[in-house]
């Protein structure tokens, strides 16, 4: 069990009240100062400051008289998990704020930790920070984003990881975010570019880009993309021998492994989009288009589209327009996170046109839309679609 450290430490509030107040003048974190704080309390000012709670908890302990108060007050912090309710409700308001703070940020490291020595699941969504440093990523809590060093990256609420414009990083260091099946994901990068993660995807990206050269990501699945305008530094997506290279628009880029072709389809702006084995097919989209790279012909094309076929997704749609059941399986594994063994020849084939919405019809709907233009038998089992 994990426990406050009690050893003896002189003046402990004053160098926190210190660090703090350096804080709230110079509106960041100096590295150099937390250098006097223990790891636990080191944790603790991450948290309030990016919660914006540094003046509430400066006013908390002025209201404190000795370093003894405020080991004790720690040592309730961490109290067991039943018990801590009830301790904390007596307190007063700026303790019930302060040690739900120091709770939320405490538990979250801890979760932290046990799960990168576990075991991690397979549908679960995972921020790689390093060779052997891999964040679990749960969707109903919140947490910091915070580099090996102790410096603030960015943070995470809910389904989206914001990082930071101003964080302290002066090199170009990468963090991964892998979404299994069945979920979508969002990432603000520090330029301010949102990408929509699709199910299935893994996306490679700095923590900060550069003030030189261009912003370079790397991504195999699909996102969607709203670029920060840079005119600067081009925003490039690479993915194999593919590369999309934009200023600043809107875009939606898809490139599985299993998939045939890598697509770009546009929305608004200009993108331009190359691959290395014919580097002279330099092909530029405008809006309403879509951009499509054969890996087997190794051969590109352009034509033009239904944007929302393309986008839907992000809102959950799944639309499919004279699309063979065996392409729209493909579709409908990744997003609900099954998989569909298909023995019926005659469905493989069959050219279907049809909308689904993930939040709303489960896979057994779907199935049994599907069966209604095109009757065949299946059974479902443990997120296994077995057709005959």
């Amino acid at each position: 069990m994990t426990t406050y450290n009690k050893e003896p430490q002189i003046g402990l509030m004053q160098k926190l009240k210190s660090v703090l107040v350096s804080i709230e003048q110079s509106g960041r974190i100096e590295m150099d100062v937390l250098q006097q704080l223990t790891q636990e309390e080191k944790e603790i000012v991450y948290t309030l400051f990016h919660e914006n709670l540094v003046t509430e908890a400066l006013v908390f302990l002025e209201e404190m008289d000795t370093d003894l108060e405020w080991q004790e007050f720690m040592e309730k912090a961490y109290a067991s998990k039943k018990q801590r309710v009830s301790l904390l409700r007596p307190l007063l308001k700026y303790a019930a704020i302060f040690i739900g703070v120091i709770a939320t940020g405490y538990l979250v490291f801890r979760q932290n930790e046990m799960a990168s020595q576990n075991t991690i699941s397979e549908t679960t969504i995972k921020l790689k920070m390093g060779n052997d440093n891999v964040k679990v990523i749960q969707e109903e809590s919140s947490q910091q984003i915070v580099s090996a060093s102790g410096k603030v990256l960015g943070v995470q609420k809910g389904n989206r990881i914001s990082y930071k414009i101003d964080s302290e990083i002066g090199e170009l260091v990468y963090n991964e975010l892998e979404i299994p099946f069945g979920k979508i994901f969002e990432v603000e990068l520090s330029d301010g570019t949102l990408v929509h993660l699709n199910s299935g995807t893994k996306i490679k990206y700095p923590v900060k880009f550069l003030k030189t050269g261009k912003r370079e990501i790397f991504i195999n699945g699909e996102a969607y993309f709203k670029v920060a305008k840079d005119m600067e530094h081009p925003f490039v997506v690479h993915s194999e021998e593919v590369a999309v290279e934009v200023l600043g628009t809107e875009f939606n880029f898809s490139s599985y492994e299993e998939d045939e072709e890598i697509r770009t389809v546009l929305v608004e702006g200009a993108v331009s989009m190359t691959n290395t084995l014919a580097p002279e097919e330099d092909l530029v989209l405008v809006p309403g288009t879509k951009g499509a790279w054969n890996k087997i012909s190794h051969t590109t094309h352009e034509e033009e589209v239904d944007v929302h076929l393309y986008t839907g997704w992000i809102k959950g749609e799944l639309v499919f327009r004279n699309v063979s059941f065996s392409d729209m399986s493909k579709k409908l594994e990744r997003s609900y996170n099954v998989v569909i063994e298909n023995n019926n020849d005659l469905l493989s084939r069959k050219i279907l046109n049809a909308r689904f919405n993930v939040d709303i019809e489960s896979i057994e709907d779907v199935m049994k839309s599907i069966g209604e233009v095109h009757a065949f038998n299946y059974v479902i089992k443990n997120r296994k679609i077995t057709i005959d």
